[in-house]
């Protein structure tokens, strides 16, 4: 699981895939379509369509002689589960914690 985790962290690290991914979302596009808001080349789309492929973000097919692009969800469902981990602890109540100190030490503190 780590090395795919890695290997959607790597994918996402770059800007120009997060946007890439955001335009997937609202649905599949031929690859120049990705690519024309980009000042890039096409071969420099095709290397990121080809890292977010690898990492399974996306998928692409070719239909006649178009090659299109489909956002993966799923994909993302291992970084996400991972990520949510982060968000379980609970913010310190501090005047509680106060509370409980002066209980357990005496009022001394």
């Amino acid at each position: 699981m780590s090395d795919a985790l890695d290997t959607v962290f790597a994918a996402l690290a770059d800007p120009t895939r997060r946007t890439i991914l955001s335009m997937l979302l609202e649905d599949d596009m031929a690859v120049t379509d990705v690519a024309e808001p980009f000042d890039m080349s096409l071969a420099a789309i095709s290397k990121h369509l080809s890292i977010l492929t690898r990492a399974g973000l996306i998928s692409q097919e070719k239909r006649g002689r178009v090659k299109w692009c489909k956002l993966e969800p799923d994909s993302l469902r291992g970084a996400s589960v991972w990520m949510q981990g982060f968000g379980q602890f609970e913010p310190i109540n501090l005047d509680a914690f106060e509370r409980f100190l002066v209980t357990q030490l005496g009022s001394d503190g």
